[in-house]
């Protein structure tokens, strides 16, 4: 399918910035966008993607979520509090409806699944140029379905230890794997646990599933 980049009339983004802990993958977008863009950084954790926004800000950003350190979201925050107006557009495996519009609250112009990139990319690109806001279609479809949900306000990390939890990994286990202490896990499984107004572990794993926050 062809699939040309809006460069014709009006400013052209001529700087990307690529987010992504897997260099394959980084590159891979890389290659899609050469045709797109005079410039391609890639950078690999959400620290190294704010330390190169500061130091020479792109005219928008491809990141994905979940990285090293500070998530994809996370950077943006950060970076939208500083001041940088660049619009960010995340490529994610995250097919969750309640983590596409976590990340379209928080700033973000786009949210694409890597499942479905590839052109589709390259059009929402395109929609963002043009001041539109892109979201894959399956997860828009998603959103319309769970939205006479209540919307709980957890941060990405948050949901990320909800998905180790349902897993049965215990907080010892979740802390190894995020590079933090066991006594943060447990303060934001607390959190958590309020949020949703339950007691338990098991309670917990299993309003989280009827609530669409974890897959089944």
């Amino acid at each position: 399918m062809d699939v040309s980049c809006a460069r014709a009339a009006g400013p052209q983004f001529r700087k990307v910035v690529v987010a992504d802990d897997h260099m394959l993958v980084a590159q891979g977008i890389e290659r899609l966008l050469m045709d797109c863009f005079d410039s391609i950084v890639l950078v690999s954790s959400g620290e190294e993607l704010v330390e190169t926004v500061r130091r020479d800000p792109p005219d928008v950003i491809v990141a994905d979520i979940s990285m090293p350190g500070i998530s994809g979201i996370e950077a943006m925050r950060m970076v939208h509090e500083e001041g940088y107006a660049m619009p960010f557009v995340f490529l994610t495996m995250h097919d969750e409806s309640s983590m596409a519009a976590e990340a379209i609250r928080a700033g973000a112009r786009g949210y694409i699944l890597k499942s479905s990139a590839g052109d589709e990319l390259v059009r929402a690109l395109n929609g963002v140029m043009d001041g539109q806001t892109y979201v894959t279609p399956t997860v828009a479809v998603n959103a319309i379905v769970c939205s006479g949900r209540r919307q709980y306000s957890l941060t990405d990390k948050q949901l990320r230890i909800l998905e180790y939890v349902a897993l049965g990994l215990r907080s010892k286990q979740i802390a190894y794997e995020l590079g933090v202490s066991v006594r943060t896990i447990e303060s934001h499984k607390y959190a958590i646990m309020q949020e949703l107004g339950v007691h338990g572990t098991l309670e917990l794993v299993r309003k989280a599933e009827q609530e669409g926050l974890i897959r089944h």
